[in-house]
């Protein structure tokens, strides 16, 4: 049996036939005059002795380096890291390979990891932006994930039809008097799923959002929501932007005494890894990151090569932004158990003194 020895050259897989550098390069990319048996017979002899094409020589040779950058606003945040492996996923079956970098939620920052890249020669960059920074024109083509309310925006999710879908599912089951949490006014993201949850409160009932950050900046980082007075007066579902902010919620219902789904109903999005395993389990709104991660990388990597497709060609009113034929994928709800109908909720608070059932 031939042991296989990674890093073999052309030139040893020459020998080993007894035909020219050349004729071996010719019939591994396809080049040139190379009979069919030639052709199977060096690449038999290349998978025999752990040929690896080198990508600094396939760089010389073709422009390109075979490597996508993707820039992230917070990988802490137990999103990102989601999104970077579908993206990686799909950038594998395309055939490149990932450098990641961290913006860490600052716009300076976020162009240094944009300039690191291109130094590095990436062929394109994929980029989910801090709260839909609009993105120079770098020199190379940009696929961008934020909203379809963002300008240049090459494809996301649905974050509107996503805070409907939430409301539908919380009105459908009784509820009327709606919390709204969000954490930064400035995000579009968050300001699209406020904005279609808004849209659904049923005729009659009412939604109150709050914002973290603006109660944290008069509170204190990590201050109370005030969420069991809310309950106290009338709220009977939560709703916010992430599982992260759902979770605090959870917490602080929970330290109050406040029951989940009993006394009040409480939904989250991005259907994090843990939501399925917190208890009680957390409802939630998830991506198809799958989907856009394979619609981002496939326009990157069309405008990479120059495909004349309306679909990958680069937007013109933003530089080197791609465009992509679907704008925004549709989210899913997911049902767990922090929501309840509000007649369950009544049904196991104490009748009010005097009153029996």
């Amino acid at each position: 049996m031939a042991i296989a020895r990674p890093g073999s050259s052309l030139a040893s897989i020459a020998e080993a036939l007894g035909v020219s550098v050349a004729t071996v390069s010719n019939a591994l990319s396809g080049k040139g005059r190379v009979s069919p048996e030639l052709i199977e017979r060096v690449r038999s002899k290349a998978m025999e002795l752990g040929y690896v094409p080198s990508q600094a020589g396939r760089a010389l040779r073709t422009g390109r380096t075979g490597v996508l950058g993707l820039v992230l606003p917070d990988i802490a945040n137990p999103l990102f890291p989601q999104i970077a492996q579908a993206i990686d996923f799909a950038a594998s079956e395309a055939g490149y390979g990932v450098l990641i970098a961290d913006s860490r939620g600052d716009v300076a920052m976020q162009t240094e990891a944009i300039n690191r890249l291109i130094e590095r020669g990436v062929d394109g960059i994929v980029i989910v932006p801090r709260r839909g920074t609009r993105i120079a024109d770098v020199g190379c083509p940009i696929a961008v994930i934020d909203s379809p309310s963002t300008p240049g925006n090459t494809v996301s999710a649905d974050h509107w039809q996503g805070g409907q879908i939430l409301v539908d599912h919380l009105a459908a089951l009784g509820h009327r008097r709606f919390l709204l949490i969000g954490n930064n006014p400035a995000s579009i993201v968050q300001n699209d799923r406020i904005g279609g949850m808004k849209s659904r409160v049923p005729a009659g009932g009412s939604a109150e959002v709050i914002w973290i950050e603006k109660l944290e900046e008069r509170n204190g980082k990590g201050c109370m929501l005030g969420l069991a007075d809310m309950v106290a007066s009338g709220v009977t579902a939560i709703a916010s932007v992430s599982d992260l902010h759902a979770l605090r919620a959870l917490t602080e219902l929970q330290r109050a005494g406040v029951k989940v789904p009993e006394d009040v109903s409480v939904a989250g999005f991005d259907d994090l890894v843990w939501s399925s395993v917190v208890t009680p389990s957390l409802t939630s709104i998830r991506m198809d990151m799958a989907t856009i991660a394979d619609i981002a990388v496939g326009a990157l990597a069309r405008a990479i090569l120059g495909e004349p497709t309306t679909a990958s060609s680069l937007d013109t009113m933003n530089g080197s932004v791609v465009s992509a034929d679907i704008k925004k994928v549709p989210m899913q709800l997911v049902m767990r158990q922090t929501t309840a109908p509000v007649e369950e909720r009544v049904a196991s608070s104490p009748p009010p003194e005097g009153e029996h059932r």
